[in-house]
């Protein structure tokens, strides 16, 4: 039996649940074959985004997809890390002339690069996650309807809020960051109207797509100052949509005298940061490394196509975390409103509207 092996590289400039085919709107992909024990002549690749490998969020979860696909399927992998944005055509470039077979380029940030290698390559195969832009054979846009979830997050929020004060800032006015913004809007709305409350929300105008933004995704003292200019004006519930800015968001709401906590996004926050399961009071999650894990599967099963997968509440593609620690601190009755509001944005009974939406 042949061993498989991971490759990983750096920058190239820095050295010289789940149907047969992943769906828009469709139920999770069931489960390809495959086992542990077989191995297979297939390389699979990831490009990350700026963010490298250490972002405690989208790259790592793509990174745990590929140790998760080495195993299921006895596939080799190849991990190509950016650190800036000129290194995605040259790192693209580097997939290709290693003969990657599928390649999973991570963020929004790779589109123009991505839909370059694919029209330069037709005959390899990608994948982008949270851009659906690129309209060609080879490529597989993978996105995820956040605006579901945050509102359900959102609800919880004002729901919890002792203040009646809750807040939400992004790292850059890009779609997918504005689509997390937009239902956590959403949901705060709701409990309002549900509980005859006037919960505030700071850093976001849907209705005008204007709000906070930090302009960067891995400056994380400007997470902490955006986070301690939200709880100076009350805020004690705050959802940073912004990479890694998270890590200064939760250092502002150690720091803060009174209860702060935060609602995180992408991953659950607390596996990734368990430093901060304190002030985590749940997570927006987008369910990405089951998807990768699964178009990984196709892929070496010959059943490739470039449908969009849109990840939805209905299709467990996007979720709520855990409360974890605070599971104690949401009341049972607040617990079952946000439940019970999931099952009605599944039913359809709720329809989760954004300009955003893929």
């Amino acid at each position: 039996m042949r061993q498989h092996r991971t490759r990983t590289a750096v920058a190239l400039a820095a050295i010289g649940g789940l149907a047969t085919a992943l769906t828009a709107c469709s139920a999770p992909p069931a489960e390809s074959g495959g086992d542990a024990a077989a191995t297979t002549d297939f390389l699979a690749c990831m490009v990350s985004d700026f963010g490298g490998f250490d972002d405690r969020g989208f790259n790592q979860a793509v990174l745990a997809a590929l140790d998760t696909a080495e195993e299921k399927y006895g596939v080799e992998t190849l991990r190509l890390e950016s650190t800036t944005e000129n290194d995605y055509a040259p790192n693209l470039a580097q997939s290709v002339d290693q003969g990657c077979d599928f390649t999973v380029t991570v963020g929004f940030s790779l589109a123009e690069a991505t839909k370059a290698a694919a029209e330069q390559n037709p005959d390899s195969r990608f994948a982008i996650i949270d851009d659906s832009s690129i309209d060609l054979p080879n490529v597989k846009p993978v996105v995820f309807d956040t605006a579901q979830a945050s509102f359900l997050a959102g609800y919880l929020a004002a729901g919890y809020s002792k203040t009646g004060t809750v807040a939400a800032f992004g790292g850059q006015p890009f779609p997918p960051v504005l689509l997390f913004m937009d239902g956590f809007s959403d949901g705060v709305d709701r409990y309002n109207a549900d509980a005859g409350t006037q919960v505030k929300l700071l850093g976001w105008d849907k209705a005008a797509q204007d709000g906070t933004f930090a302009g960067t995704f891995t400056d994380i003292a400007a997470g902490k100052t955006l986070t301690q200019t939200f709880i100076d004006q009350g805020a004690d519930v705050i959802m940073p949509v912004a990479g890694s800015l998270y890590l200064g968001s939760g250092e502002a709401a150690h720091e803060a005298p009174g209860d702060v906590v935060l609602v995180g996004v992408d991953n659950d926050v607390v596996e990734l940061s368990p430093d901060l399961a304190d002030v985590m009071l749940t997570s927006v999650m987008k369910q990405m490394a089951d998807a990768v894990v699964e178009l990984i599967g196709q892929a070496v099963e010959d059943e490739f196509d470039n449908s969009p997968f849109i990840g939805e509440l209905a299709n467990d593609g996007v979720a709520i975390a855990p409360f974890h620690e605070y599971e104690d601190s949401v009341s049972p009755e607040l617990a079952a409103a946000v439940d019970a509001i999931r099952q009605q944005i599944i039913s359809g009974e709720i329809v989760v509207e954004s300009v955003n939406s893929p």
